[in-house]
């Protein structure tokens, strides 16, 4: 049987999840910055050519950030907490040595 998570502890679970939150709002905020720079430089370069051009990088800027911030802040969250070493490894040293023959 795994060991329990220290997320299953309803205080530390709201803890992590509120510097998750934290973490999320920051980003978006850098986010929003990141894209109104990139649209300034747009425009810098190109002038007016068309407003499809600035909404698709509008978003695809904001999807690829906050993408990547929900994912790292993801494995920030586990590791943080301490969940990453709450599972029951059931392979043990046998994965490690097997990885060590790969390379």
């Amino acid at each position: 049987m795994a060991p329990r998570s220290p997320l299953d502890d309803p205080e530390n679970a709201a803890f992590a999840w509120a510097r998750y939150r934290w973490l999320m709002k920051l980003m978006f905020g850098i986010t929003s910055v990141a894209v109104v720079l990139s649209l300034g430089f747009l425009y810098w370069r190109n002038g007016m050519v068309s407003i499809h051009l600035y909404i698709a990088t509008a978003l695809g800027v904001t999807a690829a950030m906050m993408l990547m911030a929900a994912l790292m802040g993801l494995v920030f969250l586990s590791s943080g907490t301490g969940h990453d070493e709450a599972i029951d490894d059931r392979l043990g040293d046998q994965a490690k040595d097997a990885w060590d023959e790969i390379d």
